[in-house]
């Protein structure tokens, strides 16, 4: 399914060139993830979180192989694969970038909340 000798043949070629051409920031950023995955886990907080960089960042290293392939062979399946690694990719980091602003509201709704009750609590009666 290489799409060789079809008429599409460069197709996947054409469509995978601006992926391609960032291969090299996909897998900066992959190995960053996973180091700093790995420095997550040595602390005893991080080691129940630094699965998810390690896993976004494998992901991420995949998807940036699989771009190669599919240019380089002008592989319709390698394109699925990578546009397949990047789709749960970004479906994880958007899930955790929910998560982190809804914390974060809730940690300023709370510091916002202590803050007058301190204010009240010392004012003269």
């Amino acid at each position: 399914m290489d799409g060789e000798g079809s008429p599409q043949t460069g197709m996947i070629q054409q469509l995978s060139d601006p992926l391609y051409r960032c291969k090299g920031w996909m897998k900066l950023v992959a190995v960053m993830s996973i180091i700093g995955g790995v420095l997550q886990a040595l602390t005893i907080i991080g080691i129940v979180i630094a699965w998810l960089p390690i896993w976004t960042g494998i992901l991420l290293f995949q998807s940036a192989s699989a771009i190669r392939d599919a240019y380089e062979r002008d592989s319709r399946d390698a394109m699925i694969t990578s546009l397949s690694k990047l789709k749960t990719y970004f479906i994880i980091m958007g899930v955790l970038t929910l998560i982190g602003v809804i914390l974060g509201a809730f940690a300023m709704l709370f510091g916002l909340v202590g803050s007058g009750l301190a204010i009240f609590s010392h004012r003269p009666h």
